[in-house]
């Protein structure tokens, strides 16, 4: 494997800046915008002098020929002195202007509609797109923005009650993602062999032995009175010891169907979060020379946290420093993003 396959490049305005003394790029299943940061040699190779390169700026990232990020620069700080000049710039995927920009449609409220074309119609006023790696859902009777909210925040809640992650991809779309639809990853993960490091914090706070999910559903000319106005479900994390019990009163319209459903889905994903660790590997490829990818399945071989199976890469950070190349990976059992997880045989608590 050459250097060129791991050569981090920046494309803006149609140059490309190389040259790097330390690089971060980080994309997140349940994050919704991927970031970089990158630090700059005082002179651009190829160059007589430094170019500024300009916040707001489009931008793409590329490890090698791959692309990894489309975006913007949001950040250009500048440092020098009569020796030498510092540059960094960090930016971050287009879906970045969602999570930060308020959510303008007009009309405001859609009714029987299903997630996809509320997700795109919200999504279009700041011209990025939305692509769906998940079966389309029930028409939801009505959504309306609340005066004030962000863009994700009003997609938030939609995902909330359909019980769907979204990120972003190399493109810079959001992306309804099905857990696990990045495939295998090629190499394991084994203490002993590749595994530089590993951490667990092994979080248990916000997992609980009994969820029930709230709220209300509107009635009909057939359906009325508290039967259908009062929903409440219940799901039960059976190998959790300790009494806690937690209520989740969800402010959307929601059929008892869907909240049994959401019961089960914060028994489930809470569980798994409080399994999910942390490993680093040397490099940010594998040994068939694929990049690590997030949302990919990944055997572990973990001895001291007893786990010896497959779990999902939710997270992924490629490093550069003084010390090399390094690929940050967090990985949670498969379970934790599933819209209908199987309960996990045993917690503690």
């Amino acid at each position: 494997m050459s250097e060129l396959d791991n050569k981090v490049t920046l494309t803006v305005d149609g140059l490309e800046y190389g040259g790097w003394k330390s690089v971060q790029i980080i994309a997140d299943l349940e994050r919704q915008f991927r970031t970089f940061k990158l630090d700059i040699t005082w002179q651009w190779p190829g160059q007589t002098q430094v170019r500024r390169i300009q916040p707001g700026a489009p931008c793409e990232v590329r490890i090698g020929s791959e692309l990894v990020l489309t975006g913007y620069v949001f950040k250009a700080p500048i440092s020098y002195d009569g020796r030498q000049i510092s540059l960094s710039v960090e930016g971050s995927s287009k879906t970045q202007d969602l999570v930060d920009c308020a959510a303008i449609n007009r009309p405001n409220q859609w009714h029987q509609q299903p997630l996809l074309s509320i997700v795109e119609a919200l999504a279009s006023s700041y011209s990025v797109f939305v692509t769906s790696e998940i079966t389309e859902t029930a028409r939801l009777g009505s959504h309306t923005i609340v005066p004030g909210e962000t863009v994700f925040q009003s997609i938030d809640r939609l995902l909330t009650l359909f019980r769907v992650f979204s990120t972003d991809d190399a493109q810079g779309r959001v992306v309804l993602a099905r857990p696990g639809s990045g495939g295998r990853a090629s190499d394991g993960l084994e203490l002993g062999k590749n595994i530089l490091s590993a951490n667990a914090p092994m979080d248990y706070s916000q997992v609980f032995a009994e969820y029930r999910v709230i709220g209300q559903h509107k009635g009909n000319d057939l359906k009325s009175g508290a039967a259908v106005s009062e929903v409440e479900a219940i799901a039960s994390d059976l190998g959790y010891k300790r009494k806690r019990v937690t209520v989740i009163n969800e402010g959307m319209q929601i059929t008892p169907e869907l909240a049994l459903q959401r019961a089960r889905w914060e028994a489930g994903t809470r569980a798994g979060k409080a399994l999910t660790s942390t490993y680093q590997v040397q490099g940010w490829r594998q040994a068939n020379g694929d990049l690590w990818r997030h949302n990919t399945l990944v055997k572990v071989k973990d001895p001291v946290l007893e786990v010896d199976g497959d779990m999902l890469i939710s997270k992924v950070t490629y490093a550069l420093s003084a010390q090399g190349s390094v690929t940050t990976l967090q990985v949670a059992p498969p379970y934790t993003f599933d819209a209908n997880p199987t309960p996990p045989k045993k917690t503690s608590g």
